[in-house]
């Protein structure tokens, strides 16, 4: 393996396995399905990694991950400045031009810092449409916090354009840009461009508090059934189970059978199987890693379906309070 000819999906892959399961999990859910089925591919076909290959793929990610401070500290003029100092200007080009297309315009990232009611009297006698944009340039708790203050009506209207959003051209970013550096007193920014889509509103679905969800998804299935199915299915995962807790986890086991749980865990994370281990008799583990052994090689397709009808029990079985997802619930799901 030579540095030189790796592809930045090569790199991406030896950086992950560097990071560590719990790491890379976390990275690997943020990515998008295409890139995520690359650096899965990637990653299998990785054989033993030199250790200076490795090396200097982790020097590379501290380079950029750094130059993202630099900018979140001073701007894009700042991070340039700096890095030359560090790096040289070639290479600082070279770093900056890779974060190029993923540096927020200022005019959206100003809205990081303001306070979310603040920020919700602004939105409030806005159009939809402007308010759906600016919500997905915000981090998914920013966002359903401020969906949660918005009214029924408004939610759901904003929700159903999120989820159907595609592409926002530069000239009208820079128009509603301008807006908000008008009302915030601030300049400067960038081009850029957007989507929202199903995972989007997913993201911020799972933040948002259990009555305003309901009202969202309530008015989405009665508008585009298949749009709201397809949120449903990106807003809990089989993976999530780890964010139920101990009592939730041996509620739902009640309504799996053992044999979808085995053909599930098949294709899990070693979190999810700690997780599931930790909530079973000592010997129901083994009788689960026997059969699991049993089986052999399964299809991935199978243990999908497996994962899926796991998934649609915790589904119910929250919307039956019978069970509750860490990370969601208004005041009234709070446990003292």
């Amino acid at each position: 393996m030579n540095y030189e000819e790796m592809t930045p999906m090569q790199k991406v892959a030896v950086a992950l396995v560097a990071f560590g399961p719990e790491v890379s999990a976390l990275v690997l859910k943020g990515m998008a399905e295409q890139d995520l089925e690359r650096v899965t591919i990637e990653i299998a076909n990785l054989r033993d990694v030199p250790a200076e290959i490795e090396e200097k793929v982790m020097g590379e990610c501290h380079q950029i991950f750094m130059a993202r401070q630099y900018i979140s500290q001073g701007g894009v003029d700042f991070a340039q400045d700096i890095l030359q100092k560090a790096v040289g200007p070639l290479k600082a080009k070279e770093i900056m031009h890779r974060l190029e297309s993923s540096i927020r315009s200022t005019g959206f990232n100003l809205l990081q810092d303001i306070d979310p009611k603040q920020l919700t009297g602004f939105l409030q006698n806005e159009h939809p449409q402007t308010i759906s944009l600016i919500l997905t340039q915000l981090v998914p708790q920013q966002a359903a916090s401020i969906l949660s203050e918005l009214t029924p009506e408004l939610q759901a209207e904003v929700s159903l354009r999120v989820a159907t959003m595609e592409k926002i051209s530069p000239e009208i970013l820079k128009e509603i840009e301008s807006t908000l550096e008008g009302h915030f007193e601030q300049t400067g920014g960038s081009q850029m461009s957007v989507s929202g889509g199903a995972k989007s509103i997913a993201e911020i679905l799972n933040l948002i508090d259990t009555s305003a969800e309901k009202n969202i998804m309530q008015s989405l299935e009665a508008e585009d059934p298949d749009l709201a199915s397809e949120v449903k299915n990106m807003m809990f995962v089989f993976d999530d189970v780890v964010l139920l807790d101990d009592r939730s986890i041996q509620r739902l086991l009640k309504e799996v059978e053992t044999k979808d749980l085995s053909l599930a865990l098949k294709a899990a994370s070693d979190e999810v199987k700690s997780k599931i281990f930790a909530n079973v008799s000592e010997r129901v583990a083994t009788m689960i890693k026997e059969e699991m052994e049993y089986m052999g090689p399964t299809r991935l397709s199978d243990v999908e379906a497996a994962q899926g009808r796991i998934v649609e029990a915790v589904r119910r079985l929250e919307e039956e309070g019978q069970i509750m997802v860490s990370g969601r619930g208004g005041k009234e799901d709070i446990i003292v």
